[in-house]
């Protein structure tokens, strides 16, 4: 059977495979042959297959789609007509380049009180759990991955006190969190605040006390003394 096509419905995803296509995206499939699939039957309900089109020398070619973009044959009206969409499955790890230019979105909602997610699983579909996560990428391999939004502090805080020893002077935090500069750590013996990266410094997790011996500024950590750190990042 000689199958015609409506060209004029189809020229919008025409464009959009080509604006896809040309080179803008790698990872997917770009060198080898890809398997034809059955021609699509004029009038029957598909979301995939081969369209028959004819060049202007007559040779006879087929389009087909993969990789995120679906097709819909007509069953009633326009029969001959089938459009190319997208939305699917992608079968290959995908990317694009936007190489320097703006990559943007429009129209999307703002959302204010909606509930967090509780109940999100990995890779699963939509519908299937209730709240919001967070769209991360990974730096280390480009991929586009969800986040809890409990797991995402964009400000984090802590204060942990400190029954000194005699002579004690390292105080390593609570579950080793990395403290950032001096203007934003603050330590205190007995109440009185100490002078950064003068009477403490900070690497890494722990704060370390400087007593002096030096008059009139001198000063010792005696038993009972109670350090006190306060830090925010």
């Amino acid at each position: 059977m000689k199958t015609s096509i409506l060209f004029k419905t189809m020229n919008f995803a025409f464009l959009v495979i080509g604006m896809l296509s040309f080179g803008t995206m790698n990872a997917q499939q770009t060198t080898g042959d890809v398997t034809k699939a059955s021609d699509i039957v004029p009038g029957t309900t598909t979301t995939g297959g081969a369209i028959r089109v004819i060049d202007n020398r007559g040779t006879i070619k087929y389009i087909q789609t993969q990789n995120g973009i679906t097709m819909l044959s007509n069953t009633t009206d326009d029969v001959t007509t089938t459009t190319l969409q997208l939305g699917g499955t992608l079968t290959n790890d995908t990317f694009i380049d936007v190489d320097g230019n703006v990559f943007g979105l429009d129209g999307i909602e703002l959302i204010s009180t909606e509930t967090a997610s509780t109940d999100a699983t990995t890779a699963s579909d939509h519908g299937t759990g209730t709240g919001y996560t967070i769209l991360v990428r990974d730096e280390a391999t480009g991929a586009v991955k969800k986040l809890l939004t409990s797991d995402l502090s964009l400000i984090q805080s802590g204060q942990e006190s400190f029954t000194a020893s005699a002579g004690q002077t390292a105080y390593p935090l609570t579950g080793s969190p990395e403290l950032p500069a001096y203007s934003q750590v603050w330590v205190y013996r007995n109440g009185v605040k100490l002078i950064a990266n003068v009477d403490y410094t900070i690497a890494s997790s722990t704060v370390t006390l400087v007593p002096s011996a030096v008059a009139p500024n001198d000063w010792a950590v005696y038993a009972g003394d109670v350090i006190e750190v306060q830090y925010v990042r």
